[in-house]
């Protein structure tokens, strides 16, 4: 087995082991005694990485079965390895931690199968290992990510390694970003410490030194004392309390004046029809690197008013339409311009993949609302579908220099949605967000003008797509889908053909990885066609 490479980063894992070790100084001796304190009870949590576990589930057909312990998060989401125990070495500040539990990962269709077991996790490594066991051949402790660790413990950032990239089926992996790793002990060691209960019987014994002493006359004095002593407590509290009960009156007296008139000078009509605007949507950024990457070996283009911004960024849509109503926190706007994107191509202009979308239309009531468009695929036309949901960060609009800007909206995939896209993202998944603005008057500049937006900002400079190679893409024999020919469907169907090797994982390398690492492949337009076909 090649060696394997170890980062050092001493520093943060000596702050986050300390931290983590704060409950764990339970064994009763000094910390002085032992350099190797024993660490039980703790769990790992890891999804490896998102857009992976959605290519198995949903593109690849395939399951995760976790086991021993080892369990998976609804939604196809994080898996968690339990009944953690290793040491924590004070000197060295060291942590390392071996967990119980296993994950098979299985796709009959793409043909591999692998199982992940001994999950461990080095802090001064800075890396999560595990035993790999692929056509019965196990491999021991092999790193998969390496770790920013962090004091918390929570959420730490990892970074998949060349070897998970071969586990998993795609050499892009190595150095992208996984899923944040999280180490809590969930489990004390030795719960049977109410030890420190023992101080509170010597409590008990001062208040009886106290009421021997005391005379019979004095009593009636010390319960006097006693009371006069809670509040005692608290005198530094209202003695600072006057002085800012006397400077709040004052600094709120102005405060709502001030408010009253920055809220007036707001001369926007509080309901009308919308004179112009402009919508920024990326659709999803690991679709659009999808379309242009180098499996669909696609373009993106937006025209009919609509502007891509450059680097095959998200797009922007233009010439609003519509109303609005400040008061009931109502939008309802039409947007112009179209996106279509192309990919698989087939030869004599016929591709696997084209879609367009138009008439985008936004909707907001309260902070929550709908995104719709015009939907074609592969010559298929559906009006007014609904995308997604959205979920802005208020539930008011507020008009300011005649303008409406609400930015960041938060939108996520529809059944309806999800069809569209072939089901292979499911009702559910993020969408990137919107940012929409309305100009309420002719005469209101809207931000940024209407160029294209750069990762869904409205404004900037505006390209009309980005494309990939170009030439069609054939596979062998034997389609990975189930189809036998490697061009009579054509498209992903053909890409993605397998090669007739029956090792594990390396029927899902070459075009497969690419579509790893682009996110949940869509292959809604060969679904499709092969239905229309039949």
């Amino acid at each position: 087995m090649p060696a394997r490479r170890r980062r050092s980063t001493a520093i943060a894992a000596a702050v986050a082991t300390a931290a983590a070790l704060g409950a764990t100084a339970l064994t009763g001796a000094t910390p002085a005694a032992a350099a190797e304190i024993p660490l039980t009870g703790y769990e790992l949590t890891w999804g490896i990485k998102e857009s992976y576990r959605t290519y198995v589930a949903t593109y690849a057909r395939g399951t995760f079965t976790p086991a021993d312990g080892a369990t998976q998060a609804d939604g196809n989401g994080a898996f968690t390895f339990v009944n953690g125990t290793g040491s924590y070495d004070s000197t060295s500040h060291r942590m390392e931690i071996g967990f119980e539990g296993s994950l098979a990962i299985e796709s009959k269709a793409h043909g591999f199968a692998l199982t992940l077991s001994d999950v461990k996790f080095d802090s001064s490594a800075a890396e999560i290992t595990a035993d790999v066991t692929r056509g019965g051949t196990t491999e021991d402790d092999v790193p998969l990510a390496t770790v920013t660790v962090s004091r918390s413990m929570t959420d730490m950032a990892t970074e998949l390694t060349e070897k998970a990239g071969e586990v998993f089926g795609s050499a892009s992996y190595a150095g992208a970003a996984g899923d944040p790793l999280t180490v809590v002990q969930k489990t004390k060691p030795t719960p049977t410490e109410p030890e420190p209960t023992e101080p509170e019987p010597t409590d008990p014994g001062p208040t009886d030194e106290p009421t021997s002493p005391e005379p019979t006359k004095e009593p009636t004095k010390e319960p006097t004392k006693e009371p006069t002593k809670e509040p005692t407590d608290e005198p530094s509290s209202p003695s600072q309390s006057p002085s800012p009960s006397q400077s709040s009156p004052s600094s709120s007296s102005p405060s709502p004046s001030a408010s009253t008139t920055s809220d007036a000078p707001a001369p926007a009509p509080a309901k009308g029809e919308i004179a112009d605007g402009a919508l920024g949507w990326g659709v999803k950024e690991s679709f659009r690197s999808y379309v242009v990457g180098p499996v669909a070996k696609g373009k993106v283009t937006a025209s009919a008013g609509a502007t891509q911004a450059s680097g095959n960024g998200a797009f922007t849509f233009t010439d609003a339409s519509g109303t609005y109503d400040t008061d009931a926190g109502t939008l309802n706007a039409s947007f112009e311009g179209a996106v279509n994107f192309k990919g698989h191509e087939e030869g004599a202009g016929e591709y696997g993949l084209d879609l367009t979308l138009t008439d985008l239309k936004a909707t907001l009531d309260g902070g929550t609302g709908k995104l719709s468009a015009d939907v074609d695929s592969l010559g298929e036309k559906s009006e007014d579908v609904v995308l997604a949901t959205l979920k802005a960060k208020s539930s008011a609009l507020t008009a300011k220099d005649d303008v409406i800007t609400v930015d960041d909206v938060a939108a996520t995939l529809t059944e309806a949605g999800a069809k569209a896209f072939g089901d292979f993202y499911t009702a559910g998944t993020a969408l990137d967000p919107v940012d929409l603005s309305v100009a309420l008057s002719d005469d209101a500049d809207l931000p940024g003008g209407t160029g294209g937006t750069g990762g869904g900002g409205i404004g900037g400079t505006g390209t009309s797509g980005g494309t990939g190679g170009t030439g069609g893409t054939t596979g062998g024999t034997g389609g990975v889908i189930g189809s036998t020919t490697g061009s009579t469907t054509g498209g992903l169907n053909g890409a993605l053909a397998s090669t007739g090797s029956d090792t594990p994982v390396a029927a899902v390398g070459g075009a497969a990885a690419a579509a790893v690492a682009a996110g949940a492949a869509v292959v809604f337009a060969l679904r499709r066609r092969s239905s229309t076909t039949e």
